[in-house]
């Protein structure tokens, strides 16, 4: 099956890296870092989105969808490192659809790792 959706042909592409480790590719960089460096540019981009949000107009939008695509990129490089992929988040989307955040939030079980809370 083709994968016709930007997310999934990002997706595949962002396996297929993980697993090969291209020479000069900016994601092989990242994997080599290892979560820590990968979680660092997430936290870095999320800032910049934040940012970018609290900007004023339409550049102000446009600035937030592309830190918004820089979040999504480097979330997406950690989700294939650990081997997840857009049908899982399909999954657990659909898990959740129709539930309350708070209904959902109270069945979790599992504690946050350490130095993560909510």
């Amino acid at each position: 099956m083709p994968h016709e959706d930007v997310l999934d042909r990002l997706m595949v592409q962002l396996h297929d890296r993980a697993i090969r480790l291209p020479e000069g590719s900016y994601t092989t960089q990242l994997i080599r870092g290892g979560i820590p460096k990968i979680a660092q540019k997430i936290l870095e981009e999320a800032n910049e989105v934040i940012e970018a949000a609290g900007e004023p107009g339409e550049a102000g939008r446009d600035h937030t969808i592309r830190e918004a695509c820089d979040v999504l990129f480097h979330l997406w490089v950690l989700l294939a490192v650990r081997g997840v992929g857009t049908e899982d988040l399909r999954k657990e989307l659909e898990r959740r659809e129709g539930v309350s955040g708070l209904q959902e939030k109270a069945s979790r079980t599992q504690p946050h790792p350490k130095g993560i809370t909510e």
